[in-house]
């Protein structure tokens, strides 16, 4: 039997004394985490070293947690989780903006940032179906959830795990309304809350990449109801 392997995370924070306290905790949960204290440092451990999630603090000295995140999208593929702090919307959204797959404000909860790895670690992972299921076609878009690979007009599109799942739950059903609640607890895996634009931020990247690659307009906003991808 093969034995599972640890999920490997990147805590990138200044704050010493949180990092050791989630980095205890999070071990405790089964994780292997390490730590770095710079936006310098976390690119010298990125440069030779594999993670399965990044989580960045934003507010930083020097190069911050969003200059960071720039730096790396969109070569880097690896899920990333910002925290913020508790009254920064603009800063949530450029972090989405920039390609982040989740934002929690600080001071955090340690059980609330597992339970966001989690789900996050979860989105990520291929979708076991029967090979029948797995392949989705609209138009000129192809999405393979097994591999989770998505071909636009026959050229690969690069989409962080929350614009993959995203454009999934639209393609299977294509033609249907699908609320942001629905989108925010079946993609976010939590429960759509006040104030939330994380499901209007990954929409919106995945209709500007949508259409650079000729699929432009395929995304239609329905006011007060949620997002439609229109049938070709």
């Amino acid at each position: 039997m093969t034995e599972h392997k640890p999920s490997q995370l990147l805590l990138v924070d200044d704050d010493t004394d949180l990092t050791e306290l989630l980095s205890e905790y999070l071990s405790n949960e089964g994780y292997q985490v390490l730590c770095a204290h710079s936006a310098d440092d976390a690119e010298t451990i990125l440069a030779g070293q594999r993670f399965d999630l990044l989580v960045f603090d934003i507010m930083m000295p020097g190069r911050t947690g969003l200059d960071l995140l720039q730096s790396l999208r969109p070569g880097l593929q690896t899920p990333v989780i910002m925290l913020t702090g508790r009254g920064d919307d603009i800063d949530r959204i450029l972090g989405l903006e920039m390609g982040a797959d989740d934002y929690l404000a600080k001071p955090c909860n340690p059980r609330e940032l597992l339970a966001r790895i989690r789900a996050v670690l979860r989105r990520v992972q291929p979708v076991v179906q029967a090979p029948s299921a797995i392949r989705l076609v609209q138009g000129g878009i192809v999405l393979d959830a097994g591999s989770r690979e998505v071909m636009v007009a026959e050229q690969p599109l690069t989409l962080t795990s929350a614009e993959f799942n995203v454009l999934m739950l639209l393609m299977q059903q294509v033609g249907r309304v699908v609320s942001k609640a629905e989108l925010t607890e079946k993609v976010l895996h939590r429960k759509l809350t006040a104030y939330d634009r994380a499901i209007d931020v990954h929409v919106s990247r995945l209709r500007q990449k949508l259409a650079a690659q000729g699929e432009a307009e395929r995304i239609k906003t329905v006011r007060g109801e949620g997002y439609q991808l229109v049938q070709h």
